[in-house]
């Protein structure tokens, strides 16, 4: 007889789902409900401060929270597949999270033509710049010089690199300034794409090799060292690798199941960010920046306990692919949106914008050069975001 395993006692067997995900997953359907039948009463014009302030909190704390339950099961999922599985995983969700707040944002009431590049931009100067910091600044505070795969921080440079310059850079050069003409949409849409999915399958097919951790001293990892998770002993034991699949299948169930009242929430929090940022007289970029803050906090924190946890290779893979996946799946999708919906879509970025991105990038290029990681490297991530913070509100 085999006796139970420590990573699943019979407790946790019968019971795959803890009460504070089931309280988290009714309350994210119960304010869907409340909002699917009284939202349009709500939010009809006109409408007041009282108002749009309460439903701005409300969806705001079910979004956010729905999105630290994806968050957590994609986390569960990561340990369960291993990298770069789990963190692709977890990766896709918040990006998609983010898709369909911009699509929501684009087809709401108001005319919002910036918002795909705003939240695009936004992500960019977040993620490699505020995120990326403190992951260097508090992994190096904890550990000294960390290691990380040195040839996949560069795959996922040239990425981001070469489809920033396509989607934010090449449209002020184009015949419309600042937009795609529909031919021009449609193939780079389509192109961008193509490209995205061809880094996904080499990602997890025959380059994975590239975006696991390496072993302790090395910043590669060679061709035939074994890079996906070997079996422990437990997982040997009879009947494990069948409970295994079971709990794969239930959280993966989980995590569509937090994503989609995320989903159903974004047209009600477009209508209270336009009222909000309208009354305010906020510049409107701040709208694509609330967007990036919104879905990109649970991730991040993810990122940092990662690199406090000397994990250096998961926060570059969560950092510098969750901007590969920003534009990789937000181009096509507002292009898209634009053509079917006959919506503008302005995707050009301003001249100073575009310094901003320039030197993201060459910061980024020179933090992954093939070295360790530095504190110093980190603190000059955090010196561009603050500079990316007053132009914002000071441009």
């Amino acid at each position: 007889m085999v006796n139970a395993s420590p990573l699943h006692p019979p407790a946790a067997r019968a019971r795959l789902i803890s009460p504070a995900t089931w309280a988290l997953l009714l309350g994210a359907w119960v304010v869907v409900g409340l909002f699917s039948f009284y939202g349009a009463s709500w939010l009809a014009a006109p409408l007041t401060p009282g108002v749009a302030g309460l439903s701005f909190a409300v969806l705001l704390a079910t979004i956010v929270a729905a999105s630290f339950g994806v968050v957590h099961e994609a986390d569960y999922l990561a340990h369960k597949l291993g990298e770069p599985y789990g963190t692709l995983i977890l990766t896709l969700s918040i990006v998609s999270i983010e898709v369909i707040l911009i699509a929501s944002v684009l087809l709401g009431p108001g005319e919002a033509p910036t918002i795909g590049r705003d939240s695009i931009f936004a992500v960019l100067m977040i993620i490699l710049n505020l995120v990326m910091g403190i992951c260097l600044t508090v992994g190096a505070a904890r550990h000294g010089e960390q290691e990380f795969n040195a040839q996949g921080a560069t795959a996922y440079l040239s990425m981001i690199a070469l489809l920033t310059t396509v989607a934010l850079v090449l449209p002020k050069f184009t015949s419309t300034a600042g937009e795609f003409g529909p031919e021009q949409a449609m193939g780079i849409g389509v192109l961008t794409a193509l490209l995205y999915a061809a880094f996904l399958w080499k990602q997890i097919g025959s380059h994975k090799r590239l975006f696991v951790q390496p072993p302790p001293g090395a910043m590669v990892v060679r061709r035939m060292e074994r890079t996906s998770r070997a079996p422990t002993e437990t997982e040997k034991a009879e009947g494990s690798v069948q409970q295994s699949r079971k709990d794969v299948w239930v959280h993966s169930l989980l995590l569509l199941a937090m994503i989609v009242p995320i989903v159903l929430l974004g047209h009600h929090l477009a209508v209270v960010l336009d009222y909000g940022i309208a009354a305010a007289g906020a510049p409107v970029a701040v709208s694509g920046v609330l967007i990036a803050l919104i879905v990109f906090t649970p991730e991040s924190l993810t990122a940092v306990r990662a690199a406090l946890g000397n994990e250096m290779q998961r926060a570059v893979n969560l950092c510098l692919g969750a901007f590969v996946s920003t534009v990789g799946l937000t181009v096509p999708a507002v292009l898209a949106i634009g053509l079917l919906y006959d919506k503008q879509v302005v995707m050009g970025i301003s001249h100073m914008d575009t310094a901003l991105f320039v030197a993201t990038a060459v910061l980024s290029m020179l933090t992954f050069n093939g070295q360790r990681t530095s504190a110093l490297q980190g603190y000059m991530h955090l010196a561009l975001f603050a500079v990316f913070a007053v132009l914002l509100f000071f441009p």
